[in-house]
C-alpha cells in the first residue's frame, strides 16, 4: 500500500507560475516512478510528466519547456513546478505512483485543483 498525499496548486492568472507537491508513505522501495497526471473537466485523465527512481524524466509535449519534474528520494517527494502557465492547464492535477513494491499497480493521490485564469 502506497499513501500519496498532494499539497499546492490553486488559482493564477495566465502566465504565471505555480508549484505542486506530494508526498509518498508506504511501501516505498525499489525501481519505481513518480508522476503527475491531470484532468479537466469533460477529459480523460493524460499524463503531464514522470520521474523514475532513477531520476529519468518524461514530459507531454503540451508541457514540454514550461514545467519541471523533480524528486527528493530522501524525503519521497516528487514536485511539479509550472511556469508559463495557461488556461488550458486548468485541471485537477494527480500524483501517480508505480514500482517494485507495488507489483507495478498504480496509486494515486486525491488530486489538488489548478485553475488559470485568461
Amino acid at each position: 500500500q502506497v499513501q500519496l498525499v498532494e499539497s499546492g496548486g490553486g488559482l493564477v492568472q495566465a502566465g504565471e507560475s505555480l508549484s505542486v507537491s506530494c508526498v509518498a508513505s508506504g511501501s516505498i522501495f525499489g525501481t519505481n516512478v513518480m508522476g503527475w497526471y491531470r484532468q479537466a473537466p469533460g477529459k480523460l485523465r493524460e499524463l503531464v510528466a514522470t520521474i523514475t527512481s532513477s531520476s529519468s524524466t518524461n514530459y507531454a509535449n503540451s508541457v514540454k519547456g514550461r514545467f519541471t519534474i523533480s524528486r527528493d528520494n530522501a524525503k519521497n517527494t516528487v514536485s511539479l513546478r509550472m511556469n508559463s502557465l495557461k488556461a488550458e492547464d486548468t485541471a485537477v492535477y494527480y500524483c501517480n505512483f508505480r514500482g517494485v513494491s507495488t507489483r507495478w499497480v498504480d496509486y494515486w493521490g486525491q488530486g489538488t485543483q489548478v485553475t488559470v485564469s485568461s
